[in-house]
């Protein structure tokens, strides 16, 4: 019930983006377990592209987003993949999949596909939701793992009003904003790292018990596209003090950033060619026209 509800406002939002009116309606898979920010990248973002993406489980998408998810796809899948990852480092072939973008190098090695885009969607937020004009020192994003990490949470309290402390269990936007009204970002999740590199940010990541399903995997392979032959990681015993968190965090190039962002958009114009058209009627009457895939 929760799901069908959180379903029910995407498609609501999706009606009022210019861009998704008489646009099509795609079978699209997501995790959608729970409220966070990075899961609901997709259906925040597709609208903003003329896609209105409709949940489905992997066996029935057409398309799969942001998130570490090809796991959960079976290896003969032939829909398409946007900005998608594995979640651990294993070889999992997938001669069918339409590989649009994939998020870096070592998952397009481990999948065995080429010609695909490089990058993570979230690149893309800075380009729909405006950077603060006011600022906080340091946003702290921690995995959900994480909140309640002794040294972490010791970290953050040392110097009270200079940390923002996120959290990642909510909606894409606010979180994104959150993120973007500090000068520098300590994640341990993922998509914090990945919003401080669309806005620019200087950012450090680090690993912390309980591990990550996975470990780091994703980490590298997003960092091989985005700063190839570098990496923002430090280890949390070398982050002391606040001022070591700032002295150890860097910008990704700008340049870089914008060059996959520009690759990510570019992947997207195939799922945007003529469909039959369909009506979906909105909470409060709204109705907008659609068009199936």
């Amino acid at each position: 019930m929760r799901r069908r509800m959180r379903q029910a406002r995407r498609l609501g939002a999706a009606a009022l983006q210019p861009r998704a009116w008489g646009a099509p309606v795609v079978p699209a898979y997501w995790w959608d377990g729970h409220p966070n920010f990075g899961d609901a990248l997709t259906p925040w973002l597709l609208p903003k592209y003329g896609i209105v993406p409709l949940y489905r489980e992997p066996r029935h998408a057409r398309l799969i987003g942001v998130g570490s998810l090809l796991e959960f796809c079976a290896e003969d899948y032939d829909g398409a993949i946007w900005g998608t990852g594995l979640m651990t480092d294993v070889e999992r072939r997938m001669p069918n999949v339409q590989a649009l973008a994939v998020r870096g190098p070592l998952t397009a090695e481990r999948i065995d596909v080429s010609g695909a885009a490089y990058g993570d969607p979230g690149l893309l937020v800075s380009r729909h939701v405006a950077r603060p004009a006011r600022r906080a020192a340091i946003a702290a994003v921690p995995h959900g793992h994480h909140r309640s990490h002794a040294g972490l949470t010791a970290l953050l309290k040392s110097e009270p009003g200079r940390v923002r402390d996120v959290n990642v269990h909510r909606e894409a936007a606010p979180t994104v904003r959150e993120i973007a009204g500090c000068e520098t970002v300590l994640t341990t999740s993922l998509h914090g790292l990945i919003t401080a590199d669309a806005y620019g940010i200087p950012a450090v990541w680090t690993a912390l018990e309980p591990a990550l399903t996975g470990g780091t995997f994703k980490f590298h392979d997003y960092e091989a596209a985005v700063t190839p032959g570098r990496t923002r990681y430090v280890d949390f015993d070398d982050l002391r003090t606040l001022d070591d968190v700032q002295r150890f965090a860097w910008a990704a190039d700008a340049s870089r950033v914008a060059e996959l962002s520009r690759g990510l958009e570019a992947a997207l114009p195939p799922f945007a060619g003529a469909a039959a058209p369909i009506t979906v009627t909105f909470p409060r009457g709204i109705t907008r026209a659609f068009r199936g895939e």
